[in-house]
């Protein structure tokens, strides 16, 4: 196989938004093919996600794309991080690297090159492909004076004896950047819906990134409204500094999202101190998705309440949750103005998740259930009990209010 050829393929995988997993198998097997005998190909990127430093993969021949890495920032001064061959490059900006371990000479202090040595490896070569985008570095999001570019790096190892031939590092050379450009192409989808999915939700950046959407653009559907907000959280923000109260803020909401995701549900927003989730009804399948969102409530709960054991072992200060769920029909979709949108529900039903929720305080429960969602819930039913009927702010009709039983001593 010739460069050209070799490019050619990439170009097209590159325009079909190949897998990235496929791309690089395509590219490892195809190197080989070409005569190269390359028996190991690393690939990592770094991204735009807020919880995600960068991400990377390692290819072995004959056995294609077998490890995956995710490095968060805080993992950044990792000795890992700080021990990897890119680590000199990246920082003295250098493009390329080659490290030959069948000489005599002593390796430099890098823990993978010892290993690849001992596994039989003859020589590494690595490249850093800086790409044209500016990524925000940690601490310093809004700052184009404290931004680093997105980049790509592509290591190389061989067992061949005397290590790679210069034909192969010509061979490498010519198809790197059309590589680079591939994966440019194929992950920069990736990264771009990562990024939505941590600000909008999973679904939402997926409509959005389809081209789905429209202002005004909105369908009705059935759903379980799951409301929360924290109990005396505008005293708590009058005393705590700001970093602190944003760390609170950040633990609390941490224990509410995680039990919502692993259920499918789907976080649409935070409302300074309270958050709106959803969990869509399909096919008619209410009393299973009634199920899911109960036991995210339970989990939520349960969470906060070791959240604030460890809080106060460290001297911290704690608050606690109220909960509603309600199901209804509502306006799933874009609304705002022409500059700005929101993607979002709206409707009588989240508004009378909100007015439930408003009642938790005052019922001593942090966990009220409607009638409508007691009633859809028929797998859960026996696990309710009724405390009554009460009024909602701005309806006209008493409704039946539910908590969870008490389990018997």
């Amino acid at each position: 196989m010739r460069p050209i050829d070799l490019a050619g393929w990439l170009s097209q995988a590159g325009l079909r938004n190949v897998a990235l997993e496929e791309l690089v198998d395509g590219f490892g097997r195809r190197l080989n093919e070409a005569g190269l005998k390359i028996e190991r190909v690393f690939v990592g990127m770094n991204t735009l996600h807020p919880m995600v430093r960068a991400r990377s993969l390692i290819w072995e021949s004959g056995q294609g794309v077998g490890q995956h890495f995710e490095f968060a920032h805080s993992e950044i001064d990792s000795d890992e991080i700080r021990n990897s061959p890119f680590a000199v490059m990246l920082r003295d900006g250098i493009t390329e690297r080659r490290c030959r371990f069948n000489t005599n000479e002593a390796l430099p202090d890098v823990p993978v090159f010892q290993e690849l040595r001992t596994a039989g490896m003859t020589e590494w070569m690595g490249w850093v492909q800086p790409f044209g985008e500016l990524a925000p570095q940690v601490g310093s999001p809004t700052e184009a004076d404290h931004a680093e570019r997105l980049w790509l790096v592509f290591s190389a190892t061989t067992d061949r004896l005397g290590g790679f031939r210069e034909e192969d590092v010509a061979f490498l050379r010519e198809v790197l950047p059309v590589f680079c450009v591939a994966v440019k192409a194929t992950s920069l989808r990736g990264i771009g819906h990562g990024l939505l999915a941590a600000y909008l939700g999973n679904d939402p950046a997926s409509r959005v990134l389809s081209g789905t959407v429209l202002r005004g653009e909105v369908q009705s559907v059935e759903a379980v409204v799951f409301f929360t907000d924290l109990r005396g959280f505008t005293a708590l923000a009058d005393m705590m500094p700001g970093r602190e109260l944003i760390a609170l803020l950040d633990d609390y909401f941490n224990c509410m999202v995680q039990p919502i995701v692993a259920r499918d549900g789907e976080v649409l927003k935070f409302m300074g101190d309270g958050m709106l989730a959803a969990f869509g009804v399909i096919a008619g399948n209410r009393a299973e998705v009634c199920a899911e969102a109960l036991a995210a409530a339970e989990e939520v709960l349960a969470r906060i309440e070791v959240l604030n054991e460890e809080r106060r072992g460290a001297g911290q200060r704690t608050t606690t949750l109220d909960i509603s769920l309600h199901i209804g029909r509502v306006l799933y979709g874009n609304v705002g103005s022409d500059t700005r949108l929101d993607f979002t529900v709206i409707g009588p039903a989240v508004n009378e998740a909100s007015r439930i929720e408003a009642l938790c305080q005052p019922l001593g429960q942090a966990l009220l259930i409607s009638q409508a969602f007691a009633e859809a819930a028929t797998s859960s039913r026996d696990r309710l009990v009724s405390l009554g009927r009460h009024r909602l702010r701005g309806v006209r009709e008493e409704t039946e209010l539910f908590g969870l039983k008490v389990p018997s001593p």
